[in-house]
């Protein structure tokens, strides 16, 4: 028994004398341009071009602000006119700015305001390349019918509230919808798990709770406090219906957000619609609203 013991520990020890660093060089990957464009309902297009930065990077606002895409030509069309977006640079304050495509108010004629139903193409061309998407709105078929709040779960003695919402769902599958939450004057924030299609509520009348839109753009975790409805809140829910690519693209992007970090998640594609290897989306968004006030 002794010497098989030993014969068992002798073929392990040589596996431990055998460890050896491994360096893996990862190639550099040249920055791809980034696009996040939306168009709603009695909405103008709104187009961002900025450039990828690198993984290992430690970002800082001047990397940011560097990372705008100026000078692009991009053109909007709804199968009958089309319209060039005007570039527009705006301080945000500590010295930065931002800079977006919109209408170009000089050029009013051809200007393009979302509406229901209709389809859209997006063309931009810069550093002589050009990228191309599309994407529609479509019609308000998910219908909010109630909206209320009641005393916060489990514990509602700080004042928190809980926002509810009895929603219909028409018969028929392919309704996807995105939702985003404000509370008073703040701007509109998206949940977590901002998008949902409808296949096991299709056709149905439910209540379901509205968790507050969180702010992926803060620098700071939010506390629990921060993330609830509160007695005195102005609460404005905004539920779209968007199209198929638009709903993957958010459920693979926030899939993305959630699995950072994680060692037993499963790597992700996001689902982009740009051309030519560009990062990003064209969405379109049939938006509609409801709110509630929470006394105090």
């Amino acid at each position: 028994m002794k010497h098989r013991r030993l014969f068992l520990l002798l073929p392990l020890l040589g596996l431990l004398g055998c460890e050896k660093d491994i360096n893996i060089r990862l190639n550099d990957v040249a920055p791809k341009l980034v696009v996040e464009a939306t168009i709603e309902n009695d909405q103008p297009p709104l187009v961002i071009l900025s450039r990828s930065l690198s993984y290992f990077s430690t970002i800082t606002p001047q990397q940011l602000a560097a990372s705008f895409v100026h000078g692009a030509r991009v053109d909007v069309s709804d199968g009958t006119r089309t319209h060039r977006l005007r570039e527009y640079t705006i301080p945000v304050g500590n010295g930065y700015s931002v800079s977006y495509y919109t209408l170009d108010s000089s050029s009013l004629s051809t200007a393009i305001i979302g509406a229901l139903r209709t389809r859209y193409s997006l063309r931009i061309e810069t550093d002589s390349m050009v990228y191309t998407a599309a994407t529609s709105i479509p019609g308000i078929t998910k219908r909010i019918d109630t909206m209320w709040w009641r005393p916060g779960i489990p514990d509602s003695s700080e004042g928190r509230v809980q926002v509810m919402v009895k929603a219909t769902d028409p018969p028929g599958f392919g309704d996807y919808v995105r939702y985003w939450t404000r509370r008073n004057r703040e701007r509109f924030l998206p949940g977590s798990n901002s998008v949902f299609d409808d296949l096991v509520i299709d056709g149905t009348t439910y209540d379901l709770p509205i968790d507050p839109g969180v702010d992926r753009t803060s620098d700071r975790p939010e506390s629990w406090n921060e993330r609830t409805f509160r007695r005195g809140d102005t609460v404005t829910l905004k539920l779209a219906n968007i199209d198929r690519a638009t709903f993957e693209f958010w459920r693979t992007m926030e899939y993305t957000y959630q699995s950072v970090g994680n060692p037993f998640s499963s790597p992700t594609r996001v689902l982009g619609n740009i051309s030519n290897g560009a990062l990003g989306y064209f969405g379109g968004y049939a938006a509609q609203y409801r709110t509630v006030i929470v006394p105090r």
